[in-house]
């Protein structure tokens, strides 16, 4: 493939209410084996205004899984061993400041990850790698999905740091606190080690964060609870699809190597010595290092 007119393939993968992407043609659910085990879910494969899609119901169909229990290295494996260039994820969140009520999309820019529970890397012992990731966000994808949203009419706040915490248990009132503190703007438990890994793959990826309550903090609102997050997570989802519709007509172009280094990241990450490689994690990651490695 031309690196320097590359065609898109759009990744989604839906959170918390988006279980389908609806409009896909030809769409088909492909099963995909990964070396890291199964993925959340069979990938819905199709088209969409012309431009090839892949989504991935990060949950699983039903909301089987919790976010500690997502299989990220296998859902952002399978997205590349399908010719993902570019992931829009979608996530229900929790809302850390006033302006930033129950209803609102956030395009996040900045990540603080507190998750402790995942495994994190596609690289380790034999294969040691390390990714630039100061900037964790496609600028090109945020500027496709602010023009979207413009277009549509859909509100949606530019900017903002994005607290990944553990769970499966909400926050307390005082974690609620220290994360204000901090200046994030809302908390959610699924995008990383997500970002992460989408970035070890070259991927393109960008968050729209769907708020559906106000954590534990704010003193004229109950205690988030998973009745009130279902409901207003339904409530987004139409809104999000749509966004998404939108969305995909922006990046529908063959397009250049991304201007923030997303798709070269790996350039100068390997700091294994070539006689030092284990040749089967050569072989596991072989979907992810084939342009750097041919």
């Amino acid at each position: 493939m031309d690196q320097h007119n590359k065609t898109p393939i759009l990744g989604v993968i839906g959170g918390s209410g988006v279980y389908s992407l609806d409009g896909l043609r030809a769409a088909a659910w492909t099963e995909v084996d990964t070396p890291f085990g199964a993925p959340s879910d069979a990938l819905l494969v199709g088209e969409l205004n012309g431009v090839s899609m892949v989504f991935l119901p990060r949950h699983g169909r039903g909301h089987r899984h919790t976010p500690s229990t997502v299989n990220y290295r296998a859902n952002l494996w399978a997205m590349k061993a399908l010719g993902v260039t570019d992931i829009l994820s979608v996530s229900a969140v929790g809302s850390l400041k006033e302006d930033l009520p129950p209803g609102t999309f956030v395009l996040v820019d900045q990540f603080i990850d507190r998750t402790f529970a995942r495994e994190k890397s596609f690289f380790g012992t034999g294969l040691v790698g390390h990714v630039p990731f100061a900037h964790p966000i496609c600028s090109r994808l945020g500027a496709a999905i602010a023009a979207a949203a413009a277009e549509i009419g859909q509100p949606i706040r530019r900017g903002g740091t994005y607290m990944v915490m553990e769970g499966p248990q909400f926050s307390t009132k005082a974690e609620s606190e220290v994360y204000r503190a901090w200046g994030c703007s809302v908390i959610g438990m699924t995008n990383m080690p997500e970002a992460k890994l989408a970035r070890e793959a070259e991927i393109c990826y960008a968050s729209i964060a769907m708020v559906t309550d106000f954590d534990g903090w704010h003193p004229d609102h109950d205690a988030v609870t998973v009745e009130h997050v279902v409901r207003v997570a339904g409530e987004n989802a139409a809104k999000v699809r749509h966004l998404l519709h939108a969305t995909v007509l922006h990046l529908a172009a063959p397009r250049a190597l991304c201007r923030d280094g997303c798709d070269t990241a790996l350039d100068h990450a390997i700091m294994t010595a070539p006689t030092q490689r284990d040749p089967a994690m050569l072989e596991t990651l072989k979907p992810l290092l084939a342009r750097i490695l041919t």
